[in-house]
């Protein structure tokens, strides 16, 4: 199969279709010489005149409105599939998220999304570990890390972990001095969350952890969560860990939070920067996350 040269057809394209070389230029953004020489090399290729220039006006020739109808609708196709491919279906997003933030954090409030915009078929892809970052897992992604050149990124989050039990157990201590009182119940430390996280939150408080203390170790913060949930001890979380139906249950204990050096980010290609479905959910993700932030 012997192509044109596709960019010859394109200008060819645009100037049947404007039936200007200027206009032509002007909607490629180059110069007027650059369209003629295009139109040229493609009548060179097919042996052809495509236009008739008579003074100041153009014509397409015969064999030139021909073309024009064959090639017309191919262009275009191929210009819709190409759009399909860099932005989605129009409509459709998809976005990919840690799963623990989907359970706690998205899913409690993706009902104000879909209310504020209904034009948005909003769909959650799910992922335990850092993603591939690419079309076949979604359209974007919140990720704990700022990606290289082509993606864009703005910060949703940085987080901060503070100590939270049970209801139940709140009761017990409210009235004892404080942290002294989180001492006679088990610690409920979460492997995956930063190294020695008990010793790190006592470092800067200026407390000491005494030897005695009972630490359970968990993989990950959501069995800390429900290990806390069941009054099994004192655990540390974060503010997507402590949803509206979390705090019905848990209680933060008024004492410091620290840093554990991780922030969350939204994520999408550079190609797809303006892309109103992206654009809305971003400002909608960071809505959220101040107001997280500012519960607290």
């Amino acid at each position: 199969m012997k192509l044109p040269p596709l960019r010859a057809v394109q200008y060819f394209e645009a100037t049947a279709r404007l039936n200007s070389f200027s206009r032509a230029a002007e909607s490629l953004n180059v110069t007027q010489s650059a369209v003629s020489h295009q139109i040229r090399l493609l009548e060179d290729f097919l042996g052809e005149s495509l236009f008739e220039r008579q003074g100041r006006n153009l014509h397409l020739t015969p064999v030139g409105q021909r073309y024009y109808d064959d090639i017309g609708d191919p262009l275009q196709a191929i210009a819709r599939a190409s759009l399909q491919v860099r932005e989605g279906v129009s409509g459709n997003l998809r976005l990919a998220v840690f799963s623990s933030l989907a359970v706690k954090w998205l899913m409690p409030q993706l009902s104000d999304f879909r209310t504020k915009h209904p034009e948005i078929d909003l769909s959650l892809e799910m992922y335990a570990h850092r993603p591939d970052l690419s079309d076949k897992m979604g359209d974007c992604f919140i990720t704990d890390f700022a990606p290289g050149k082509n993606y864009e990124y703005e910060l949703l989050y940085t987080e901060y972990i503070y100590p939270v039990c049970s209801t139940k157990i709140w009761q017990q201590i409210k009235d004892k001095p404080l942290p002294e009182a989180l001492w006679e119940y088990p610690l409920l430390s979460v492997r995956s969350l930063m190294e020695n996280d008990w010793k790190e939150w006592c470092k800067v408080g200026g407390y000491s952890l005494p030897r005695d203390v009972k630490i359970h170790t968990f993989s990950h913060m959501l069995l800390a969560t429900e290990a806390a949930r069941y009054s099994h001890g004192v655990t540390l979380l974060n503010h997507y860990f402590m949803n509206e139906i979390d705090r019905e249950q848990l209680v933060r204990i008024p004492l410091h939070e620290i840093p554990t050096g991780d922030s969350l980010y939204f994520v999408y290609k550079k190609h797809r920067a303006r892309q109103p479905e992206i654009l809305k959910l971003g400002r909608w993700l960071q809505q959220i996350a101040a107001a997280d932030e500012a519960a607290f």
